[in-house]
């Protein structure tokens, strides 16, 4: 028994609580999941991921169909039900509850959002692909800070705290963006239901109840935001704000694993099932590609590091403690790895399967160029922190 802990569990254990394992486990399933498109199993592989769920003789009732609409309608609702706990946190008792410790990365993070958007938006200025302008404005929160736990000492304590905190802006940046403009046609009947529904979550929440019925309501409101035309996973955020505060903490606790290391890696498996011989042809003419490659690559460390200059000469922030000016560049570059948002919102911006598989090309290709950049610029050009 004694060895089997020591060879299986115990490493088991440590993979599973390491910082980096999220990021392992996406390049794995990212991996596996181009092998499986691309070989001999590809039949059977997107026939499993497009299976029919769903019953049709309960048609009447509007749920998610094949395993990809219930992993990005569904099991994603989760995820930004995490993201939204972790941003109302931040904002009640975290970096981001204060002014002068959320300046910084809030600035940063608009800078980090806006300029990649805007150079998306000139390079397919006159096309048909204008609408994937929220494509390279997202960070990859696990990926970005495994990357910066992988690179130790080299980033101080302090930046990881800034990275973090603009990485959960650039979260709810995306997420307002997802709200806004990424919408379908709105279905009054189900979007006024969901109002009566956060109204009752809102009640229960003044009057400090929480219990079974909040889940059962949460349930709900994500049904009424699935057939409403707003994308349901809108409902997670929504319901994370409406969770106590008191709460918060051991609800994260308790979930936080399984979307990581489940939910997450499952996302990647599926949503990157991408054919490289109908989209590889095209992906290096593509305005698409090069909007999103560079928007990651280039605009985000560059939108970061203007953003930030200008709020501390003009005074409304402080670089973070033992931090550079090189270690913000190095920061903004590894926020240009977008991957899991990005690749959720590129399902939503483009249409066509085509277009969908080269944006889900760039943006792997963007994330790896900034992860190998990234990883360079710190190994070269920072220095690591002994004392902290």
């Amino acid at each position: 028994m004694t060895t089997l802990r020591n060879k299986i569990i115990d490493p088991f254990l440590h993979f599973i609580n390491d910082s980096r394992s999220v990021g392992i486990l996406l390049l794995l399933c990212t991996l596996v999941s181009l092998i499986l498109s691309n070989t001999f199993f590809s039949a059977k592989y997107l026939s499993l991921i497009n299976f029919d769920l769903v019953n049709t003789s309960f048609s009447f009732i509007h749920l998610p169909h094949s395993i990809l609409h219930w992993i990005n309608d569904g099991l994603m609702a989760i995820f930004f039900f995490l993201a939204g706990m972790e941003i109302k946190r931040e904002i009640g008792d975290g970096e981001l509850s204060s002014f002068s410790t959320a300046i910084l990365p809030v600035v940063a993070a608009i800078g980090g959002m806006i300029v990649p958007a805007l150079i998306y938006l000139f390079i397919n200025k006159g096309t048909l692909y204008t609408h994937g302008w929220g494509v390279p404005m997202a960070t990859d929160i696990a990926f970005s800070l495994g990357i910066a736990a992988l690179l130790g000492k080299r980033v101080p304590l302090g930046l990881k705290i800034f990275l973090t905190a603009l990485a959960i802006i650039d979260d709810l940046g995306a997420i307002i963006a997802l709200a806004i403009f990424y919408t379908g046609s709105i279905h009054w009947l189900y979007l006024g239901i969901a109002v009566v529904v956060i109204g009752l979550l809102y009640l229960l929440l003044r009057l400090k109840v929480f219990g079974f019925w909040n889940f059962v309501l949460g349930i709900l409101l994500w049904y009424c935001f699935l057939n409403s035309g707003i994308h349901p996973t809108i409902a997670g955020v929504v319901f994370a704000f409406l969770i106590p505060t008191d709460k918060l903490k051991d609800i994260e606790h308790a979930i936080h694993k399984p979307v990581n290391l489940l939910i997450v890696p499952l996302f990647a498996l599926v949503n990157t099932a991408i054919l490289f011989p109908s989209a590889a042809g095209i992906i290096f003419s593509s305005t698409i590609s090069w909007g999103i490659i560079i928007g990651l690559v280039i605009g985000k460390p560059l939108g970061i590091m203007v953003a930030a200059y200008i709020s501390v000469k003009l005074k409304f922030g402080g670089l973070p403690s033992n931090t550079t000016w090189l270690h913000i560049i190095g920061a903004g570059v590894l926020a240009g790895i977008g991957f899991t948002m990005s690749v959720f919102i590129a399902t939503l911006a483009f249409k066509t399967p085509q277009a969908q598989d080269i944006a889900k090309i760039a943006v792997l290709g963007g994330s790896f160029i900034s992860i190998v950049l990234g990883i360079i610029w710190f190994r070269l050009l920072c220095k690591p922190i002994t004392e902290e």
